[in-house]
């Protein structure tokens, strides 16, 4: 599925229409280049789940942690990952084995310690706006 988000606004419905289409336990890899809206979408996921507070890139902490309405949503930018090995030391797996949400940005970075993920999607911008690829495993 391809389509075009020509505001901010519209990233975040796309994310709210996610979080209406994903099950309970998901994982997905979140491509594009910085600014592309990847935190955008995801902050719109959350907004949809019923997450009032401040919603940041975990740029420079991984991963941010979300507890929303008894659901575990977490959100990781691995974007300054160097060796996909980091990933084994901060226990990477044991986010998955959790009934969670899993958000990876720059999923590229962790080949070889990331398992397969349910959806991929891909932000471009295009414009003022954004095109959006979802592609499904």
């Amino acid at each position: 599925m391809q389509k075009y988000l020509d505001s901010t606004e519209a990233t975040e419905q796309f994310g709210e229409e996610l979080f209406l289409s994903l099950a309970p336990k998901s994982l997905v890899f979140l491509q594009g280049d910085l600014g592309a809206g990847k935190t955008t979408m995801v902050r719109g996921f959350l907004r949809a789940a019923g997450y009032s507070g401040v919603v940041k890139s975990p740029t420079y902490t991984l991963v941010e942690e979300y507890l929303v309405n008894g659901r575990k949503i977490f959100h990781f930018d691995l974007y300054r990952v160097v060796d996909p090995e980091e990933l084994e030391w901060m226990g990477i797996r044991d986010y998955f084995d959790q009934d969670s949400i899993c958000f990876i940005e720059w999923p590229d970075n962790g080949n070889g310690f990331l398992p397969k993920p349910d959806r991929v999607i891909i932000l471009k911008v295009q414009g003022i706006g954004r095109s959006i690829t979802v592609n499904y495993s």
